[in-house]
């Protein structure tokens, strides 16, 4: 396994190109290596330094993340950027990056995951961003409390950043859209979703909210987005026969 051929299966796997107008976050190969053999590969969610260092410390040759180094403009090598890149070119790590593509994926995405462990049955896609609905919702397979709704998606048994309890007792409807979100609660006000799910939650959507009676839970932006680069992995150590190790770096935001 080369990063070469790493890229073909990811490609295949996952819809880069369909997102290349709406995404400018340089999806794919962000940093080769020598081109030499892959014996593991490494997933986390964010490209850091710390991410880095376990990723070299694991024996992984390559590097999976969901936010990578590059956003649409050019940066000059200096400072972090330069010490993140210069590191992964020490340790002749790829680094691999996919965005927007892994929030909307029906099987492996961040929210099809999230509506699985909510059990939302036959989801629909949800959240227009940059042209495309990213997000999930759907009806419960049976009634779920916000309490429970927590439980569910709760990763390594970390709190959400705020749980809003302002809507029904027993919810039957739910709407997902990981990460950075907020604003799509008033689309899930507008269709009368019971519980919306995001990472991240904004101070100009509370009272709306509040008063159109929507529970809503902001899980955290990393805690919502590990289960696409997990569900990945799973999939490439099965696919690919390579050992693969997720990288659990956690921002607490």
């Amino acid at each position: 396994m080369t990063t070469k051929k790493a890229d073909a299966w990811f490609r295949d796997l996952l819809d880069l190109e369909g997102f290349s107008a709406a995404d400018p976050s340089l999806n794919g190969l962000q940093v080769d290596n020598d081109g030499g053999e892959l014996e593991k590969i490494a997933f986390a969610v964010d490209a850091g330094l710390e991410t880095f260092k376990r990723t070299a410390e694991a024996g992984a040759g390559l590097l999976f993340v969901h936010h990578g180094l590059f956003w649409g403009s050019p940066l000059r090598l200096q400072g972090g950027h330069r010490q993140r890149i210069q590191f992964l070119l020490d340790h002749n790590i790829a680094l691999y990056a996919v965005h927007l593509p892994l929030d909307q994926h029906p099987q492996v995405g961040n929210n099809a995951v999230l509506a699985e462990l909510l059990g939302i049955a036959d989801p629909l896609p949800f959240g227009l961003y940059h042209g495309h609905k990213i997000g999930y919702k759907g009806i419960l397979t049976q009634p779920l409390s916000i309490e429970e709704a927590v439980k569910r998606m709760t990763f390594m048994n970390r709190p959400p950043l705020g749980v809003y309890p302002f809507g029904p007792g027993e919810n039957r409807t739910a709407a997902v859209v990981s990460g950075g979100a907020p604003e799509e609660a008033l689309e899930a006000l507008a269709e009368g979703i019971d519980l919306y799910v995001t990472g991240e939650t904004s101070h100009s959507v509370y009272h709306a909210v509040l008063e159109g009676q929507l529970n809503m839970i902001a899980g955290g932006h990393y805690s919502t987005e590990v289960w696409g680069v997990r569900r990945v992995m799973e999939r490439c150590a099965a696919e690919l026969q390579i050992e693969t190790e997720f990288i659990d770096v956690p921002t607490g935001l």
